[in-house]
């Protein structure tokens, strides 16, 4: 898609004005009319929004280094009826500075889209965006704005911050757990829910310090799984399993339980993925049995490979268990 609305904007572009403003005013006038909040993905007669507005956005990023203020003042408008997340991003990398301080008052923009970009559009590792090689190395300069933007009254804006963050803890994990606690602290429930988020891929990999300031402490329970129900597994079929756990504490604890498919390469080693479960308080002495049912069916982001894979658990952080199963990859 992205090269398809490329060769859009490469097309366009010879057929608009040289001069940067006539350029501009061309661009601005042929949007959607700003509706507010929302808007449908779907142009129309009365002017281009949604995906349209990619190829648009990509021009004022080839042609508008010149100018930030003009850039910036139409990339604005244009996330209003899409995003402009991926072409702010060169403008970012040519100077960062200058281009925060853009943006930084966008934070108390009334328009939700043009909040959310500045969160999103400064993500350090956004998917389908190029790089931004100096915030993966540095998010600091990045960090007033997700402060700002943390307790933001839509779910849209605080749900690009905690992705924001994610993308910060896949290169300075302890930087996002220091924040986790913090935000934390007398955080409402929207505040935790966004923490949550942002801290999914730490827990999963076990931080102790974002554990630590969840609150998880290490598990104290009498384990028994998981036990695979079916050892031979049909490649299009799932994979059902289940634990029983009992809590050898004198006092209630949280506890975070993931499962990991331990799936096999192709040079025959097996490689672990952590999936996401459950969350339950146990009390003192209480026992608790889980099942699951996992799906091994073609998907775009794996390719399986027949023969001996596993399951083991994932809970606050330390694993637990592991049974062997047997993928068969011929289709009956």
């Amino acid at each position: 898609m992205k090269q398809r609305a490329r060769l859009i904007a490469d097309v366009t572009a010879r057929h608009l004005p040289e001069d940067l403003d006539a350029r501009f005013a061309i661009l601005r006038a042929v949007l959607h009319p700003d509706t507010g909040e929302s808007f449908d993905w779907s142009s129309d007669d009365k002017g281009i929004c949604g995906w349209g507005v990619m190829p648009l956005s990509m021009i004022v990023s080839d042609c508008g280094m010149d100018d930030f203020e003009k850039s910036f003042d139409l990339l604005k408008d244009m996330t209003k009826r899409a995003t402009a997340e991926f072409d702010v991003r060169p403008f970012l990398a040519a100077d960062q500075e200058r281009a925060l301080n853009i943006m930084a008052p966008w934070t108390s923009d009334p328009n939700v889209h043009v909040r959310r970009l500045v969160s999103e559009g400064t993500r350090p590792r956004l998917p389908w965006g190029m790089r931004l090689q100096r915030l993966v190395e540095d998010p600091a300069p990045a960090l007033p704005l997700l402060e700002a933007l943390k307790d933001d009254p839509e779910e849209y804006v605080r749900r690009s911050v905690a992705n924001h963050l994610n993308d910060i803890a896949k290169d300075h994990p302890d930087l996002v757990a220091d924040i986790a606690a913090r935000w934390l602290e007398n955080g409402d429930k929207n505040r935790q829910k966004l923490v949550r988020h942002a801290c999914r891929s730490l827990i999963k990999q076990g931080h102790r310090a974002t554990l630590d300031a969840f609150g998880l402490g290490a598990p104290e329970i009498e384990l028994d799984g998981p036990t695979i129900d079916n050892r031979n597994v049909q490649y299009g079929e799932t994979v059902s399993f289940s634990v029983d756990l009992k809590s050898t504490s004198k006092k209630p604890q949280d506890l975070v339980i993931d499962y990991v498919v331990h799936f096999k390469k192709a040079n025959g080693t097996l490689a672990p993925k952590v999936f996401k479960w459950t969350k339950t308080n146990l009390k003192a002495g209480e026992s608790l049995t889980l099942e699951r049912a996992h799906a091994i069916k073609p998907i775009t982001t794996r390719v399986y490979y027949g023969g001996t894979q596993a399951i083991s658990l994932r809970i606050n952080g330390q694993d637990f268990g592991y049974c062997e199963f047997e993928l068969q990859m011929v289709v009956k």
